[in-house]
């Protein structure tokens, strides 16, 4: 059973030399690049042809992490202005799955953008086991990070935002895009479909408004809800989403406190959970601009990437 190479491209419109600086500088490198915690350059002999050795190390979490070392050597092309730079690393540690492993990455300089593409491929430890395990979990995961890592250099490249602020607004973003889709499919499922005799159906049978047909009434509002939390968390990148929720949840407890008054006067009104719900979607929202997307780099070689 043999894996596919792990193959991301993407297009950032920048100088070469400042993308060159950013991904061969280690202490820039470490900053974007989700699959490194740390990259020290280890002391070289003055030869310019010797590779560049050096040490990586990454946090998979849990207190621990995983060590290795590396080297790579530059390419430069003079009539075609492209570089490439490759690579072969490895690790000693019985906790790494990953064995060793080659690739490189390639600049191509395309007027005032410069496409970056990047291919490797590594052998595996634990076995068949381990060989599974990379096929389905792991290469997957990790040619995710590197794409989502491309992204975030063009955007600090592109928009000078820095790695640092894109992964704060990377967690803020999914953190409220979470809580605030959880809360639209326990708001459909739970008090609407399985459980409205606790006192949904009693709010619409004293509002007056669905005489005989409270409960079909809930039970289409749950599923709307239903339907809301899926379309959030489909085009959680569209701020106008956000928008008509917010409008929505305004809307909704007004009605249901212009119908029955004394509903306001309760510890936990309609609005106690409106509000919060707005404010999730606020910063759902505010940070929906420029947040890496894997989805942006291509992630299959053509005919141009490989030759």
């Amino acid at each position: 059973m043999r894996n596919k190479p792990v193959y991301v491209e993407i297009e950032i419109e920048a100088d070469i030399e400042a993308l060159w600086r950013h991904t061969q500088s280690p202490d820039l490198h470490q900053q974007w690049d989700l699959r490194f915690s740390e990259i020290v350059y280890l002391p070289k002999p003055n030869d310019e042809e010797l590779p560049q050795r050096f040490l990586y190390r990454t946090r998979i979490g849990f207190g621990m992490a995983v060590s290795g070392t590396g080297e790579t050597s530059a390419i430069f092309h003079k009539r075609s202005g492209e570089r490439t730079s490759t690579l072969r690393f490895g690790s000693v540690e019985r906790v790494s799955l990953i064995k060793e492993g080659s690739g490189f990455w390639k600049y191509r300089p395309q007027g005032d953008r410069v496409t970056f593409l990047t291919q490797y491929d590594y052998e595996t430890r634990w076995g068949a086991a381990g060989r599974w395990f990379d096929r389905i979990v792991f290469r997957p995961v990790f040619g995710y990070a590197t794409a989502w890592s491309f992204d975030m250099l063009r955007i600090w490249l592109e928009e000078r935002i820095p790695p640092s602020v894109s992964i704060q607004r990377a967690i803020v973003h999914y953190v409220s895009l979470a809580l605030l889709a959880m809360l639209w499919l326990y708001e459909g499922i739970v008090p609407k479909l399985l459980y409205p005799e606790y006192g949904e159906l009693a709010l619409l049978e004293q509002l007056g408004w669905f005489t005989g047909l409270e409960r079909i009434t809930l039970q289409l509002l749950g599923a709307g809800e239903i339907v809301i939390a899926l379309l959030t968390v489909r085009w959680h990148r569209k701020t106008s989403i956000f928008v008509w929720q917010s409008v929505l949840l305004l809307l909704l407890p007004l009605g249901a406190i212009f119908g029955s008054p004394a509903i306001a006067l309760s510890p936990f009104n309609p609005f106690t959970l409106s509000l919060p719900m707005i404010a999730l979607a606020f910063f759902t929202a505010l940070t929906a601009r420029q947040l890496p997307q894997a989805s942006r780099c291509l992630r299959k070689p053509n005919d141009r990437s490989v030759g």
